[in-house]
């Protein structure tokens, strides 16, 4: 059976690149119909996080990511480590190491002094206490050269001085990582190994631990970095990675944000780019995930989100938007509110711009003729054809019954007896009227807006054109 496993540490907020790991080993486990396992790492307690896990859980929860073992943690499977590292023991392959953290920094000052680099098993002691815990337990690597094949990257091999003696178990009798994973992979028959590109320098000594321990290593697969949007360095906290519950506070959909990631350095081969859950446990593989490192551009986020902004139902979509309206809707009907979002969904990129697109809906906005001084082409009439304009516009739309396509047929009307195009006219109309950067259809928005308030509005603009500067 395949199973693979999710490992984060509980060291803070989860960002993309752990999500991304998280996703792959979803995917395979899901297409193989095998197991995914969360476990979480906790044995560094010098930088352990309280709030850390139930984090971690609420973002595989909110991107679908169910887990069907777990959460184990290491941090209460002490004496399962403790037994594996006396094996080692009573094997010749660890012992108790006597250095203070002192004496072992003046063990490396003097290579460094000496131009040697610093190999612990260079000053092994001969002849070292029994191991009771108090001390560290160190391993007793026998350094070999290795080729292995790994499920990304492709056969890889390593050389005899990538690999040295390491502590296993600290003096506080929790685990590192280095020892801990090996066991915990073992015990919970962990087919497939797939974390980042970080851990890539340390596999040769974990396949010689792999050795000592006389157990089969699980498939290793080595994922290349997220990189910042620079495309330069890995994305990190300092370098823009965001907490991922930052993107649902943003109003991106969870399945926008799951294809992103599932295309942030793998392809099927085709030029497909939006995928549903389905298609990509159909069409994922470790094969067709790349070599290099891949950037972020949450540009295409919002390509994606925006596309699965489309398709949602309005009611659906609405739900989904119910925390993002601007204060002045919120004694707006329901059915106001769901006209509104269905005029403004095609331009919706993510639920957070729902206030800006959207306000001018629910209130009058403050009229800025900088709007229209701005525009080239607008402030080239002069402010007496800007008037003459609007008001031909209240003459025309007042006659109608203010639906979309009675609006629509008299603004066409009105760019015949003007003889404005559309880039003038219908801009000047749609800035009179909502005094925002940008809106809908003009249409659409006149027939939300009604009669009254139209007509209203385009007074108010002309007044404040004849007053302007």
């Amino acid at each position: 059976m395949i199973r693979t496993r999710f490992a984060p540490s509980p060291t803070g907020f989860l960002h993309v690149g752990g999500v991304r790991t998280a996703l792959f080993a979803w995917l395979l486990a899901r297409q193989a119909k095998g197991h995914f396992i969360l476990r979480i790492e906790d044995t560094d307690r010098t930088r352990h996080v309280e709030e850390s896990e139930q984090h971690i859980m609420e973002c595989l929860k909110w991107l679908g990511l169910e887990w069907d073992d777990g959460p184990y943690r290491q941090s209460q499977r002490l004496d399962l480590y403790k037994e594996w590292g006396k094996k080692l023991v009573q094997a010749g392959r660890a012992f108790a190491d006597p250095y203070s953290a002192q004496e072992l920094e003046e063990l490396r000052t003097g290579a460094v002094n000496a131009h040697q680099p610093f190999l612990y098993r260079d000053y092994r002691p001969k002849n070292p206490t029994s191991w009771d815990g108090s001390q560290p337990l160190r391993f007793k690597s026998e350094p070999k050269a290795y080729s292995w094949r790994d499920e990304v990257m492709g056969k890889l091999k390593s050389v005899p001085e990538a690999i040295d003696d390491f502590i296993l178990i600290k003096s506080d009798g929790f685990p590192t990582y280095n020892f801990a994973h090996i066991i915990d992979d073992h015990l919970m028959k962990v087919s497939h190994v797939i974390r980042s590109q970080e851990f890539l320098p340390s596999v040769p000594k974990y396949l010689n631990l792999y050795e000592a321990l006389a157990i089969e290593r699980p498939k290793l697969a080595t994922l290349p970095y997220v990189l910042a949007p620079d495309g330069q360095t890995k994305l990190s906290k300092r370098h823009g990675a965001k907490d991922i519950l930052d993107y649902r506070r943003e109003g991106y959909l969870p399945e926008a944000l799951i294809n992103f990631l599932a295309t942030l350095g793998w392809h099927d081969g085709t030029n497909q780019e939006i995928f549903s859950i389905d298609e990509l446990i159909e069409k994922f593989s470790l094969e067709r995930v790349q070599r290099g490192g891949a950037k972020i551009d949450e540009k295409r986020l919002d390509w994606i989100n925006g596309h699965y902004v489309r398709q949602k139902p309005i009611d659906e979509l609405y739900e989904l938007s119910k925390d993002f309206w601007p204060s002045s809707a919120k004694n707006q009907t329901v059915d106001y509110k769901k006209s509104v979002l269905t005029v403004v969904q095609e331009r919706l990129k993510h639920c957070s711009e729902l206030s800006a697109l959207t306000n001018f809906f629910f209130e009058d906005l403050a009229i800025d003729l900088s709007l229209i001084d701005d525009n080239k082409q607008l402030s080239s009439l002069g402010r007496h054809k800007q008037t003459s304009l609007l008001e031909a516009a209240i003459e025309k739309l007042a006659q109608g019954d203010f639906k979309p396509k009675d609006l629509a047929d008299k603004l066409n009307n009105l760019l015949s007896e003007t003889g404005q195009p559309p880039a003038v006219l219908f801009s000047l109309i749609r800035i009179a009227t909502t005094w925002a950067p940008a809106s809908p259809g003009l249409a659409e928005t006149l027939s939300l807006l009604g009669r009254d308030r139209t007509i209203e509005r385009l007074q108010k603009s002309i007044a404040a054109l004849n007053s302007g500067p």
